[in-house]
């Protein structure tokens, strides 16, 4: 019932629209079109030596041993206004092989495609809909968005990208609230024989310029109707600064899914994640992250070499940014397990030691400047 009152509100308001824009000077004006180009290169070398060309099942980034080979390009442009905006972003890169294998080629290279209203007077009420990042975690597909250089496992166990619509309220400059209908969990394109549509919520709170607070949900089904087994997630998360050069970010993630269609029984798993970052100076940053991710009943992680996925990581890396728009990185990762389940050249081990580096280049410039 509620889903359906939220919508009939949308409605409402989206009714209003032509009478409120004819009235409000607001809707005037040339609107601001910006181009952003993202490229980032990398090299990942595991001393295990993995013979399959992705070296780990479980990691969508950076995830080719021994090569040199493109993460992400981009090319993003977006328009945006008091009262409108629109994204359009097409992409490449092993980042989209690994993240898009289950879509048809027609969509695989869009990174983000949407638009979006202001259905209120204030511009505190906003509807999106169409292909766009996702509301949960941290940590976005953007290498340079991201304090560490490769991603969590809890990041990479998520949505990075989702698709449907959303309403998003801002009270105060502080708090904004989402509400989301989507396709599904990280789909573009509906599981075929799925007929009902998935939900999340999104909070975020900034009570000071030192504390953000975040907690998002994900509830619905990546099962056709027929097999369906209901899935509810949820993401914590909480970036601290701890003084002018230095930062904490904590995350937890816990799920449970349906044993199978209409069952009392569910399956969990859950992952947890604390990063520290140092500004060394204006050019150098450092980073160590330390996380577990626990997935028993192989819901999100397939289970590796017959053993179930619970893995404990640590990583270092070094940022050096020479100039504002070029970040050169370095990064060493650990991962443990208590079995033998990373594979090896010869077999499997209870460890996988890789190390990563990458330049990325990242550009915003204006096309047309917006006018009153």
């Amino acid at each position: 019932m509620r889903p359906t009152l939220i919508l009939l509100f949308v409605l409402t308001k989206l009714l209003t629209l032509e009478t409120v824009a004819q009235n409000d000077t607001a809707w005037s004006g040339k609107p601001q079109l910006d181009l952003t180009v993202f490229l980032e290169t990398f090299y990942s070398y595991s001393i295990n030596r993995p013979e399959t060309e992705t070296r780990q099942p479980f990691l969508y980034n950076y995830n080719r041993h021994s090569q040199f080979n493109l993460n992400l390009g981009l090319l993003k442009f977006s328009l945006t206004h008091a009262k409108y905006r629109a994204g359009l972003a097409l992409q490449v890169g092993t980042y989209v092989a690994d993240n898009y294998a289950a879509e048809p080629p027609v969509l695989k290279n869009i990174h983000e495609a949407s638009i979006g209203l202001a259905i209120d007077r204030k511009n505190k009420l906003w509807l999106d809909a169409g292909i766009f990042g996702s509301h949960i975690g941290f940590e976005s597909a953007i290498g340079t968005d991201n304090w560490t250089l490769t991603r969590s496992l809890i990041a990479e166990n998520s949505p990075y990208f989702l698709a449907g619509a959303k309403l998003s309220y801002s009270p105060t400059s502080k708090i904004d609230i989402t509400a989301l209908v989507l396709n599904g969990w990280q789909r573009i394109r509906t599981v075929g024989g799925n007929s009902i549509p998935s939900f999340g919520t999104q909070l975020s709170a900034r009570p000071s310029s030192k504390f953000s607070f975040n907690w998002s949900t994900f509830i619905g089904t990546d099962d056709p109707d027929t097999t369906r087994r209901m899935r509810y997630f949820s993401n914590l998360y909480s970036i601290i600064a701890v003084s002018k050069r230095v930062g904490i970010t904590l995350g937890f993630d816990a799920g449970i899914q349906q044993r199978s269609r209409a069952s009392n029984a569910y399956e969990a798993w859950f992952g947890a994640v604390i990063i520290g970052r140092v500004k060394v100076s204006n050019r150098w940053y450092l980073a160590t992250r330390a996380e577990y991710y626990h997935d028993r009943s192989g819901v999100i992680v397939a289970p590796l070499n017959g053993y179930a996925f619970t893995t404990f990581g640590l990583s270092v890396n070094a940022d050096f940014v020479p100039i504002p728009n070029l970040f050169c990185r370095v990064e060493a990762r650990w991962l443990n397990a208590p079995a033998r389940m990373f594979e090896t050249n010869n077999g499997h081990s209870m460890n996988d030691v890789s190390f990563t580096a990458s330049i990325a280049y990242r550009l915003k410039t204006g096309l047309i400047k917006s006018t009153p």
